[in-house]
């Protein structure tokens, strides 16, 4: 062989070592960081990033950054994973620093972490509270305000108005538009249904299968529309609450397919869906079957179902809350499906989140139908097992059930408003009744004009009642304008768009030109008992005493030391003349008032005439 040949083989050879190792060191990618950046001052140092990108547990993260300590670097059983465990000292200051990402002595990839100034208001940020009523929307449905993000290119379903489960092209500009409607209507918190992406490619619109925890879906708008609809409903004295969901996440998520370990998911030989039945967990002779179906279980086939019990995966999900809560500016936290997580991490996260900021609220979705099994899930109640699960605010669900039927019924021992009575009594298993989010209806049952067979008179029976009773009322988007649906027809027929939210819609809702005459009635109804509560703190605070229902008529008290509201609900179908006696114990002291509802004073208050199937509301005058 001659030596130029052998030379030209060893050159080859050296050639293709050096395109191997280019070609491996290639192989590492960084594509994701999550939380994406964090802030200084926060209760708690420590802080975890979930670090994604191919083979990229091959390196070894370097952060050199006053303050800042790496303290543990993690890979786990899929080298495309690394977590990576950090303390964030008092010492440190605003501002950005590399995380180096090392082979060897060669930095592979960089990415420039930021760490930000915490707002200085946080920890004293005030949730949402007795004083407010809550407005619950669906961001699809409620109104376009920008039809260029209708269809985006990348999102697998696009907009199909005429399809009732499909996309109709709602956004956040489109809620961002109407604050002023909200306000007017006597609105003082929104909750909107999750607005994070969900690249599903059908039934996406609801939010509830999120394939990016960091993102707004782009259909809606993108993450700087959000902090910017918030920053405009402060500016109209309305409250943002975030809908979240921890127990479970889209199919369509971006790690569906590379999983950080095979537990992240609770992962069954074949397809097995929840049991649904909430009441396992806090039932002392269920069967761990029965509870592991229910806890284990997927929600739907389109819904992977988080395993809590995986602490990294617990410390992504705590994290991400508290992320939104200080990047969005948050009044609030509505959490989805409470009880099919994992109720020890349930509580270690509002542990965290009262840490951080220990006047903000998180009203939790227990949606079981009796008092009991719904007070196991609120701080403070009394609970045989010894659990604490530090979530201030629950929905009263028994109460819905209990206002779905008292107005359609004749009154006896057993029905009607005494079934109002009834539930109220059952406060005391609850921590805080105050506490409790109250409502007729919401996203996923019948719409409560439906429920009350659209019967104007007990709608309005049932709005004084709400808006008067203890707890934070919440209302349904068109409850106002008396949108109907039923459940059993399909979802999409209790979630109608909102009417005037779309350009060429026939009619516009938001506007009084727009309503018809019933419409206006209820809304002005409504209204003028929404405007009147924001500014009555004995509503707010004050004390309930209530008698027993006679006639069907309904008679309780709210009161403090300052004032005293007498309300009556009379149920029947006839007018009604009552005299007063038996209430002398809250009347004492007061021998006249005004009725809110229909402006009248009432000069003397031994005896009452109420017409049939109305409410008044009596501010009381001291003599």
């Amino acid at each position: 062989m001659r030596k130029t040949d052998l030379f030209s083989k060893i050159l080859l050879l050296f050639s293709a070592l050096i395109l191997l190792n280019f070609s491996q060191a290639a192989e590492i990618k960084l594509e994701r960081v999550e939380p994406p950046f964090w802030w200084t001052g926060m209760k708690c140092d420590k802080l975890q990033l979930m670090i994604y990108g191919e083979n990229i547990s091959e390196t070894m993260p370097v952060i050199n950054y006053l303050g800042v300590k790496l303290i543990e670097n993690i890979p786990v059983e899929n080298p495309n994973y690394l977590f990576l465990n950090i303390e964030i000292h008092k010492e440190a200051v605003p501002g950005t620093f590399e995380i180096k990402f090392m082979k060897g002595e060669k930095s592979t990839q960089t990415y420039n972490y930021e760490l930000k100034q915490r707002r200085k208001y946080s920890e004293k940020r005030q949730g949402f509270n007795s004083s407010d009523v809550i407005y619950l929307l669906m961001p699809d449905r409620f109104a376009n305000g920008d039809i260029s993000n209708d269809d985006v290119s990348g999102m697998k379903e696009k907009t199909s108005r005429s399809n009732p489960n499909g996309r109709h092209g709602g956004d956040l500009k489109g809620i961002e538009d109407h604050l002023n409607y909200l306000k007017n209507l006597g609105i003082t918190a929104i909750w909107i249904n999750p607005v994070f992406e969900n690249n599903m490619p059908k039934y996406s619109y609801h939010g509830y299968a999120i394939t990016d925890y960091y993102k707004i879906d782009p259909r809606f708008g993108s993450n700087t529309d959000y902090v910017n609809l918030i920053k405009n409903a402060h500016k109209t004295d309305i409250k943002v609450i975030m809908d979240m969901v921890f127990n479970h996440c889209g199919t369509g998520y971006w790690w569906e397919n590379d999983l950080p370990m095979t537990d992240w998911y609770n992962q069954w030989p074949e397809f097995t869906r929840s049991n649904y039945r909430g009441g396992t967990v806090t039932d002392p002779y269920a069967s761990e079957f029965d509870k592991n179906k229910m806890l284990k279980g997927w929600f739907d086939v389109t819904m992977a179902d988080l395993n809590q019990n995986n602490k990294f995966l617990a410390d992504y999900l705590i994290q991400n809350s508290i992320w939104w809560i200080e990047y969005a500016d948050l009044d609030g936290i509505r959490m989805d499906t409470y009880p099919y997580s994992f109720k020890e991490f349930m509580a270690k996260w509002m542990e965290r989140i009262n840490l951080e900021y220990p006047d903000f609220n998180v009203v939790g979705e227990s949606w079981l139908p009796d008092p009991a099994s719904v007070a196991y899930w609120q701080q403070g109640s009394n609970n045989e097992d010894g659990y604490e699960s530090h979530l201030k605010n629950v929905f009263d669900f028994p109460l819905m059930y209990a206002m779905s039927a008292a107005f359609n019924e004749k009154d006896s021992w057993n029905n009607g408003v005494v079934k109002l009575y009834d539930a109220l009594g059952k406060d005391f298993l609850y921590g805080n009744p105050e506490n409790l989010v109250v409502f007729p209806d919401n996203h996923d049952c019948d719409r409560f004009y439906t429920k009350v067979n659209e019967n104007i008179d007990n709608y309005k029976l049932a709005m004084a009642f709400l808006t008067t009773t203890r707890g934070i009322p919440e209302i349904y988007y068109g409850t106002e304008i008396l949108m109907t649906g039923h459940e059993n027809r399909g979802h999409g027929d209790i979630r109608k768009d909102f009417p005037g939210g779309w350009e060429g819609d026939k009619t516009d809702a938001f506007v009084k030109e727009g309503r018809t005459t019933e419409q206006n009635e209820a809304f002005d109804y409504l209204s003028n008992l929404l405007n009147w509560r924001k500014n009555k703190e004995v509503i707010h605070k004050g004390k309930l005493k209530h008698f027993i229902p006679e006639n069907g008529v309904y008679v309780y008290f709210r009161y403090d030391d300052d004032e005293s509201v007498m309300v009556i609900l009379n149920n029947s179908e006839k007018e009604q003349v009552f005299t007063t006696e038996r209430f002398a114990e809250n009347l004492n002291g007061f021998n006249s008032g005004k009725d809110i509802i229909s402006g009248k004073r009432i000069e003397n208050l031994s005896e009452i005439l109420i017409p049939a199937k109305s409410a008044m509301i009596v501010e009381l005058v001291n003599k």
